[in-house]
Parts: structure tokens; C-alpha cells; sequence
């Protein structure tokens, strides 16, 4: 395989850039790039990367020597300060010197051939960067400490022994000593009851990995662009008396209680001519649509504004808000929360309540996080495991329940990648992200 670097950290102005390089003869290379070579491998240490023999930075530099590396390939670190320009010009010298851009997850692709990791395992890792709760993170760490597979290693044995029986009784068969053990139904139902209960105990991330999304509307001049920017703890959206002030959408991540999510101020909703407002007002509309919750916020209890978005509510958690319970108002109890975006009353219920409607989503039982398609691989094993149960209880061919038996267990096979194809691979590394 060609050497490959990719930018590991965002290419946005930061303390630091890391750039991360493998690939077999990059090592090599090392004289080329730097001023001096490092004297020993994996340990970190300090270098000016060139360009044709000018300075282009002073920099953290580490090697690893292959196996020993995160590939299993030979590999080395670039530490950089993390300004545009200091990017762009390692990015030169590294292709000065012929290495390719990795692609999506190139590098855990390779640990992956390179036997370092399990299929599963590399999906972890991916797991572990798209968590948005520390529940999320425990349930992905587990799969990508291996444990995961250890269990699923442990399955395949089972299933890899009461095979060994039946072929063992085919064997006899052939002999003219026809006869069952009876022990092998009873052993193989309670295979399927164990195997059941572990997925069971499985949590099917499917609706995750996009960061979960609150979204705030409201007519304008409610407060609702301050009742945003009291949420995140600072100023992030313009506060104006003038309505129709907020005309785009205007997005910040918010970390509370454990759970992690986007929040997206937007556009007052009310009839307008003005172009732009209008058209940011539809900005509105279109983020409802994406959005799992939806809070609106209002200065008194005339929520007529909501008419004309009934299409758009079905189905979506809705938070009505009473902003500036600071004035004295008699308005219908008729929200979930009253707040007070000048005094910041009644923050912490409205945090509350988010985290309740957004919800952990995982069960206390949970034990591994899978993918649909772990579930899929598992459904078949079992059905696998059932079919071969029912042949034995029939009295029919021998060799259907060994085969099915066989089945099964390649399906454990497919789900950690003994054996896994192009369009599998490609499936689930082009969803990493550059750099991984």
C-alpha cells in the first residue's frame, strides 16, 4: 500500500494541527523532511520540518516502527502550531516527497488488514467519535476494548462444539450405528437462549451518531434570540428590539447532564414582505423538519403564531416557553416552562425538561452498543441455530443441521470480518472521517 497523510485535527486556527503519516518506506522519508532524524522510535521529540531545505515550522515529531503502530504499518506524527498557512505548507512537503492523501478512515481501514483490530472493533472507533453522551462513549469504549468480540469469540466456540457432536453422530451413521445423542437438542436450546439474552443486552445505536438537535422559534421580539444565548452562557445571536433582527439560523452545541446537542436560534415567524426575512423565515421551517425538539417561546399567551406550522410540529417534541416572567403579566398556565432570559429564572427546569424530551435513549441493561448490521448477522446465526434445532427433533438429515450449524457461525464470522467484502468495507469506512 502507497504511504498515505491526512490532517487529524480540524483545519480551522488552533494551539496545534496533527498530522498523521503511514504507510511502508515513509520512514524513510524522515531525512527529507526534517532536519535531523528522531534517535529512537515512539518516543516524541522536537524538529524542523522543511521544503526544499527552507523552515517551514518547529515541530512534535514521533515514529513508530511497524508493527507498533496504530496501522501496523510504519507510521509517524507531525505536531504543528495550528495556523492555515502552517497546513498548507506541511501539506507541500509531505507531497514534495510523494506520499497520497488518505481518504475516510484509511487508517483504522489498515489497522483493520493488517490484523490489529476486528471489523467491529474499527467500527467502535467511529462509535466513539460520533457519542454524544457519556453513556454512549462507555457502550462504544466496551465494543472497541474488544470485549466484544471476546463475546462473540466465546459464541462462535459454543456453536463450533455442538457442531463437532452432530458431525460426530453423522460419522457414526455411516458406520451403521444410527443413533442421537439427546443431550445435543437440549444443548443447542439453551445456546439459543444464551445467545438471545446477550442481544438482548445489546443497544442498537440506529438514530444516533447525528448530533441529537434543538431547534427555537417563536415571533419576533419574544426574547427568544435571548433565551438562546442564556442557554449556551454567552452571546452567540444578536439581541435587538427591532424585530426581524434574526433572519438566518445561527447554531452552538450545548454539553448538559451528561448528553451533548446542537441548539439553532432562528428567524422570528411572522408575515412579512421583506425578501430576506422571508427567506429566513423558510430557513425556520426547514430546520424544524431536521430538529428533535422544537422549544417556542412567547411573551404572553398568544400562540396563534404556531398555525400555520401544524405540518411541520406533527410528530416533533414541542416546548412552549414563557419568556420575561421577570414583568409582572397574567398570562394562561398553559407551558411547560416560564423563564427569565435578563434573570435567567427558570434555566435550569428548561435545561431539564430538554434533557428529559432528548432523552439517554440507552437502557440501564445495556451492555455493548451494535449496528443494524451486528442485528442482522445475529438474527441469522439464531435462525441458523433454531433451523438445526427443528432437523434434529424431525429425525431428517443430519448434514442439513451440521450445514445450518455451519451457517451460523459464519455469520459470527461476517460481523468481526474473517471474511468481508469490498462493498462491506467500503460501506462502513467511508463514513469516517479524514484523518481516522
Amino acid at each position: 500500500m502507497s504511504v498515505v497523510y491526512a490532517l487529524a485535527t480540524p483545519p480551522a486556527k488552533s494551539a496545534i494541527c496533527v498530522f498523521r503519516v503511514s504507510g511502508e518506506g515513509c520512514l524513510d522519508q524522515i531525512p527529507r523532511l526534517f532536519n535531523s532524524a528522531p534517535k529512537e522510535h515512539g518516543f516524541f521529540c522536537v524538529r524542523d520540518i522543511l521544503l526544499k531545505n527552507d523552515v517551514v515550522d518547529n515541530v512534535g515529531l514521533i515514529s513508530f516502527k511497524g508493527p507498533k503502530s496504530y496501522t501496523g504499518e510504519d507510521s509517524f506524527e507531525i505536531y504543528g502550531h495550528g495556523g492555515l498557512g502552517v497546513m498548507s505548507l506541511i501539506i507541500d512537503a509531505l507531497q514534495s516527497v510523494g506520499f497520497e492523501e488518505a481518504g475516510p478512515g484509511e487508517f483504522t481501514k489498515r489497522a483493520y488488514l493488517n490484523n490489529k483490530i476486528t471489523l467491529n472493533q474499527s467500527e467502535s472507533v467511529l462509535d466513539v467519535i460520533e457519542s454524544s453522551s457519556k453513556s454512549e462513549v462507555l457502550l462504544a469504549s466496551q465494543s472497541l476494548s474488544g470485549a466484544f468480540t471476546k463475546k462473540i469469540h466465546e459464541i462462535s466456540k459454543k456453536i463450533d462444539g455442538v457442531r463437532m457432536r452432530v458431525e460426530g453422530e453423522i460419522d457414526f451413521s455411516d458406520e451403521g450405528e444410527a443413533f442421537l445423542d439427546q443431550g445435543l437438542i437440549k444443548d443447542l436450546g439453551v445456546l439459543v437462549s444464551d445467545f438471545k439474552s446477550f442481544v438482548d443486552g445489546c443497544f442498537n445505536k440506529k438514530g444516533l451518531g447525528s448530533k441529537r438537535s434543538v431547534v427555537f422559534i417563536g415571533p419576533p421580539n419574544s426574547g427568544k434570540s435571548s433565551v438562546f444565548n442564556r442557554l449556551l452562557g454567552f452571546e452567540r445571536a444578536l439581541v435587538s428590539e427591532v424585530a426581524g433582527t434574526t433572519r438566518d439560523l445561527i447554531e452552538s452545541e450545548v454539553f448538559y447532564n451528561d448528553l451533548s446537542f446542537s441548539v439553532t436560534d432562528s428567524a422570528g415567524i411572522r408575515e412579512t414582505t421583506d425578501k430576506i426575512e422571508s427567506r429566513g423565515i423558510d430557513f425556520t421551517v426547514d430546520s424544524i423538519k431536521d430538529s428533535d425538539v422544537v422549544i417556542g417561546v412567547f411573551e404572553n399567551d398568544d400562540l396563534s403564531v404556531l398555525s400555520d406550522l401544524t405540518g411541520s410540529l406533527k410528530d416533533k417534541v414541542f416546548i412552549s416557553v414563557l419568556n420575561k416572567t421577570d414583568l409582572e403579566k397574567n398570562v394562561a398556565s398553559i407551558f411547560d416552562c416560564y423563564v427569565s432570559a435578563k434573570t435567567g429564572q427558570g434555566f435550569n427546569n428548561l435545561k431539564e425538561t430538554i434533557a428529559k424530551n432528548l432523552g439517554e435513549m440507552i437502557g440501564d441493561d445495556s451492555v455493548y452498543m451494535v449496528r443494524d448490521r451486528h442485528i442482522k448477522l445475529f438474527n441469522l446465526s439464531i435462525k441458523s441455530i433454531e433451523k438445526s434445532i427443528a432437523v434434529l427433533v424431525s429425525g431428517n438429515d443430519m448434514e442439513i443441521a451440521a450445514e445450518e450449524l455451519k451457517i451460523s457461525r459464519e455469520c459470527l464470522d461476517d460481523l468481526v470480518g474473517v471474511k468481508s467484502s469490498d462493498d462491506v468495507l467500503g460501506d462502513i469506512f467511508s463514513n469516517f472521517c479524514i484523518g481516522k
